[in-house]
């Protein structure tokens, strides 16, 4: 799990970016760790919906996990990350993944 400051700060720097309407991935990848980091920030609402929306990519972060390459992946809530159906945020977790080559395309 990533939780200082520099390790999601080496991620947004050195990773590959792709974003869709409700979701951003930064990904980096590094051989032998799977780490992972959560963030939305007060554009996306109050606190509660916040962490709703941290909640919904904790889900789909656990659904994909077996499939996804080894490195750092970083997860950015959108605001329309909490009024979406959880299908299209869904489609949108897995465009963005594709877009940074960070899952392995036979299990798709």
């Amino acid at each position: 799990m990533l939780k200082l400051n520099g390790e999601f700060q080496r991620v947004y720097k050195r990773g590959k970016s792709a974003h869709s309407t409700s979701i951003a991935l930064f990904y980096l990848p590094i051989e032998g760790e799977k780490k992972v980091g959560y963030t939305a920030s007060k554009k996306v609402g109050n606190a509660v919906i916040r962490n709703h929306c941290k909640r919904r990519l904790r889900a789909l972060m656990c659904e994909y996990s077996d499939q996804l390459c080894e490195g750092c992946y970083v997860w950015v809530a959108k605001a329309p990350l909490h009024t979406h159906d959880f299908t299209d945020i869904r489609r949108d977790f897995k465009y963005v993944l594709k877009r940074v080559n960070a899952i392995v395309m036979s299990d798709l």
